[in-house]
Parts: C-alpha cells; sequence; structure tokens
C-alpha cells in the first residue's frame, strides 16, 4: 500500500530518520494525520491514560536514553495537562519533543473551540516552540526541534501542528538529524585543571545533569578511582559512580547524610561535571558560596544556567569530552587523598547499610516500616536494577537502600514534581524490558498518574510500584510541624486499597501491615514482575509519624 503525501505522514517518517522507537500520546481530532502516519509504521504509539502521564514518559525516556522522548498531545486541555512534564524538562534538562495538534489556520483568534497559543504558554519552559505553518517544511522542523532539544544544556521542545496545514501535500524532503556538539576541553583548560588537582588537599568531583553516556560515566569513574579523588552526585543523580565503587561518597540534596555537605563545603578544588552547583546540591544556596572557592565547571551550557558561586573556569564540554579528555591522566597523588576519601567512604557505607530490626518493638499496630519491606527488596534486587522516584520523603527510602551500579538506574524529577514514578517506570520498562523496573511511590503521588498500571498493562511494561501508605501528603506535614507544629491542616488522605487497585489492571497486589509479612510479599511480587511478566503493587501501610528512613 503506498504512503499517503501529507505532512501527518512526513512527520513520522522523520521520527523515523531520527532513530525514534516509540513515541507516548493520547489521541485527539487535532492531529489525526500523525496518527495516520503512525498506522504500520515501525514506531511504536504508546497510548496512554492522560496527558500527564504521556509527556512525563517522554521525560523519562530522555533521562533514560540520552535521547528526545516525544510525546503527542491535542490542544487546549490535553496540552495544558502535558505541561508539568515540559517545567520538569526545564529544569532537569532533560531532552524531549511534544507535537501539540492545534486548531485550524483560518480559526485563529476568534476563541475557537480548545484554543490557546503555543507561544505565551510554552515560550518560558522550552527551549523552542515551534508551529508547522507550512506542510513542506514539516521534516525540517522535526529535524530542528531535535536539534534544539539535545544541543547544548538539552530541554523540552514544542511542536504546534495546525488540523488543517498537516493534511495538506507534503512536497518537501525529508530533512537528516543535525549533529550536536560534545565541545572540548582545550590543552591549556586541561593545564589548568591538573595544576589545581596537583595542588588540593582536598579534591573533590560533583556529578550529575545532563548529556551522560554508559561509556562516560564509566569513565569519569575509572579516573577518579585512579587518582583516588571522591566523586558526590547530585540528588536524584545518584547512578554516575556505581554504588560500590570506593570513591563512591553520595549525594547531595534532600533526605542526605551529613558527610556529602562537608565535604562539599570544605573541598578545596571542584570539579563539576555535567551539572553545576544548583540551588538543591548547595542546601539553598548556602554551601560553597564564598567567592575564593576553586570550582571548576565543566557543562556544555554556555549559560551556565542555575549555577552559584564562584567559577573558576568555565569549560563548555559534555561528561563524554571531558571524560575522553583526562583519560589516563595519572596526577600523581593518589596516596595523599586517601584519609579525605576514605572518611567520605566509610560515612557513605554506614549510611546505606541494610537495617536491622530484630528485637525491635513494632509499630503501631497494623502498619510495617517502609526500611524492613525496601531492604527485603534490596537483597533481592540484581545489580542492573531500574529505580524510579516521583517527589516526597518517600525517595529517601530508594535512594538510601536501592543501590545505582549500571548507568542509568534511577529516574526522579530534580523539580520535585509529583506524579513522576510511575510513567517513568512504564518508559523505562519498554527500553529495557531485560531489567527490573522499581518505582518507590507515596500515597498520594502514586494517585496522581497511577492510572498508568493500564498503560503497563497494555504495552507489556512489568514494573514493580512500592506504595507508601502514610494517609498524607508526608513532605507537608514534616514541614508544617516544622513552621506549625501541632496544626495539621490540609495534608490527610484517605486512601484505597492498593493492592486491589493493581489487581483491577490485571496486576498482581500486596498488602504489607507488618513487619513479618514484607519478605513474603516481595517475593511473590518479584515472581509477578520478573517470571510472569506483569505489573505488581505492594502497598505498605506504615506509621504516619514516621516520615523520613
Amino acid at each position: 500500500m503506498t504512503k499517503p503525501q501529507h505532512a501527518g505522514q512526513a512527520i513520522v517518517d522523520s521520527l523515523a530518520l531520527h532513530g525514534v522507537k516509540r513515541v507516548f500520546s493520547v489521541p485527539g481530532e487535532s492531529y489525526l494525520a500523525v496518527l495516520d502516519g503512525l498506522h504500520g509504521a515501525d514506531i511504536e504509539n504508546v497510548v496512554t491514560r492522560q496527558e500527564g502521564g504521556a509527556a512525563y514518559m517522554a521525560e523519562a525516556h530522555g533521562k533514560f536514553t540520552g535521547e528526545p522522548g516525544v510525546a503527542m498531545v491535542t490542544r487546549g486541555p490535553g496540552a495544558a495537562n502535558a505541561y508539568v512534564a515540559l517545567h520538569s524538562a526545564w529544569q532537569d534538562g532533560t531532552p524531549m519533543v511534544l507535537f501539540v495538534g492545534l486548531i485550524p489556520v483560518a480559526d485563529r483568534m476568534r476563541e475557537s473551540f480548545q484554543e490557546f497559543d503555543p507561544n505565551s504558554w510554552f515560550g518560558t519552559q522550552t527551549k523552542r516552540v515551534f508551529v508547522l505553518d507550512e506542510a513542506s517544511r514539516a521534516s525540517e522542523v522535526v529535524a530542528e526541534a531535535f536539534f534544539a532539544a539535545k544541543s547544548g544544556r538539552p530541554g523540552p521542545v514544542v511542536v504546534g501542528l495546525p488540523e488543517d496545514v498537516i493534511t495538506h501535500r507534503f512536497t518537501g524532503r525529508l530533512h537528516q538529524p543535525i549533529k550536536v556538539s560534545e565541545g572540548a576541553v582545550s590543552a591549556a583548560q586541561l593545564g589548568s585543571l591538573t595544576a589545581a588537582l596537583q595542588g588540593a588537599q582536598k579534591p573533590l568531583i560533583f556529578v550529575g545533569g545532563q548529556r551522560w553516556t554508559p561509556e562516560a560515566a564509566a569513565a569519569i569513574a575509572t579516573f577518579a578511582e585512579a587518582n583516588n579523588i571522591p566523586v558526590v552526585h547530585d540528588w536524584h543523580a545518584s547512578d554516575r559512580i556505581p554504588a560500590t565503587s570506593p570513591v563512591n561518597v553520595g549525594e547531595l540534596g534532600y533526605g542526605r547524610e551529613a558527610k556529602p555537605g562537608e565535604m562539599f563545603a570544605e573541598a578545596d578544588v571542584l570539579i563539576s561535571v555535567g551539572t553545576v552547583p544548583t540551588d538543591v546540591p548547595t542546601d539553598g544556596y548556602t554551601l560553597r558560596q564564598n567567592g575564593d572557592a576553586v570550582n571548576f565547571l565543566v557543562t556544555i551550557d554556555t549559560s551556565l544556567r542555575g549555577r552559584s558561586g564562584a567559577v573558576t573556569e568555565h569549560i563548555v564540554a559534555t561528561p563524554v569530552a571531558f571524560t575522553e579528555a583526562v583519560a589516563g591522566l595519572d596526577l600523581g597523588r593518589a596516596a595523599d587523598w586517601d584519609a579525605w576519601r576514605a572518611a567520605g567512604r566509610a560515612a557513605r557505607e554506614a549510611f546505606t547499610a541494610l537495617p536491622d530490626y530484630a528485637g525491635l518493638p513494632a509499630t503501631r499496630e497494623g502498619t510495617a516500616r517502609m526500611s524492613v519491606v525496601v531492604a527485603e527488596l534490596a537483597k533481592r534486587l540484581p545489580e542492573d536494577v531500574v529505580t524510579t522516584m516521583g517527589a516526597g520523603n518517600h525517595c529517601g527510602w530508594a535512594m538510601r537502600y536501592i543501590p545505582t551500579n549500571r548507568y542509568p538506574a534511577q529516574l526522579g524529577t530534580r523539580n520535585g514534581s509529583m506524579g513522576y514514578s510511575i510513567p517513568a517506570a512504564v518508559a523505562a520498562s519498554l527500553e529495557s524490558p531485560e531489567r527490573p523496573i522499581v518505582a518507590i511511590c507515596g500515597d498520594g503521588e502514586f494517585l496522581m498518574n497511577g492510572q498508568e498500571l493500564a498503560t503497563a498493562a497494555q504495552a507489556g511494561a512489568p514494573l514493580l510500584a512500592v506504595v507508601m501508605d502514610n494517609g498524607q501528603f508526608g513532605t507537608i506535614r514534616l514541614h508544617q510541624e516544622s513552621h506549625f507544629p501541632g496544626r495539621v491542616s490540609g495534608t490527610q488522605l484517605s486512601n484505597p486499597d492498593f493492592a486491589a487497585f493493581a489487581r483491577a489492571f490485571g496486576g498482581h497486589g500486596e498488602t504489607v501491615t507488618s513487619d513479618d509479612q514484607a519478605a513474603d510479599a516481595v517475593e511473590r511480587a518479584l515472581k509477578a514482575v520478573i517470571g510472569d511478566r506483569k505489573p505488581a503493587v505492594i502497598h505498605v501501610v506504615v506509621d504516619q509519624d514516621i516520615l523520613v528512613p
């Protein structure tokens, strides 16, 4: 059968040319020509239950692969629902492209059905906003959108598709992908960095952010280990250096132990790779703000967006280019830094040691400890597990007890956006079906996009969700008790049976209400996910007063 020659088909053909294997969508009448182009294409259309879920999946795909995740939604309400993921991608520097169906060109500026202005809505939270007004430019616009999403500091891009334009005949040519630059480390910069490190007493590498590959992550670990330089991670980005590495001393941000913050403040030379000292890792712009601090910032972002503190030198390079530049570099100081590194490593090992609650009294009747459930889980998970998280105190259990040993291994929103855990788990499972995917969820966070378990079941994405049910928005409750003690207001929840919720979608459900139920529940849930290849939920009822690990 001959392919249709409309612009919608050209868009799909261009996505294939850019290596897109799947898109995440909620269908709409405003982009029917693109849906028509997807008919019979070698691109999987993962149909989701809400645009926020679709867009979160695209954002998670971007984090997980480094290639732009693609979401497709309709105009007005559909675009509004997708906005939350655009904000996450903007703040986290994640490559994604959101295609939004629009009203016909002739209906503009008439308050037509679901009309909105894409530039006004999205202009402050995206790298580019395109509106396809000429069918012949369909493929060119796709190429420009992907280039914008990937180049420099990655981020979200919106492509508006007027309903009538995408039905017009495509007379242009398919536009080849535009290669992005990795930047470079000059000989002078490498010399300056080397000299600073050779004179350092307490050097530290700070990693996170964008433009990493598995090879770059392995290379930075090799460089740090060869020179005995401790490495600290950005918040929700703890998978660049293996958890088992002797130079891994933890991560900054919310829920951390004391030692990484102390080392970050005390380091006399800091090398920041892929990220910069932003709000969260600096504890709200309080750590390392002194003007004479020696900070080498290695990032492809020429604007240094989000940076705080001093800049000794800005090296415009990706982690790929940087690790290539320092490969084999022997600073000759490894023994001198052993005590500095060892102290950080010892603190990290103590902090992440699985808890032993043998002999301790039980928690409130009808509740279990989240730490016990996660410990039982961690004992059984293979090294290549992928953990996903939304936002909330429940993330602390994943960050502390579930190790990350193979990049990429952790998907979370560094902008604190809720509802991310399940969509991210779906995206990771579809991309790497051979790896076990575990979502650590709060009760409030889970129900923001828990309906995407239906997508998981339909698309064949087995995942395990561990839902911590404390009947409240726990993070806000913690802040509330700090600022207005004893005056609980607007944070309490009445929850459903989450295990039954999972079974309703054809998945497996477990409920844990005491510590002695944890091991068997985890065993059965993992069997359902890994053996039976279906989604599972472990509903953990916990004491309201235990808000952090």
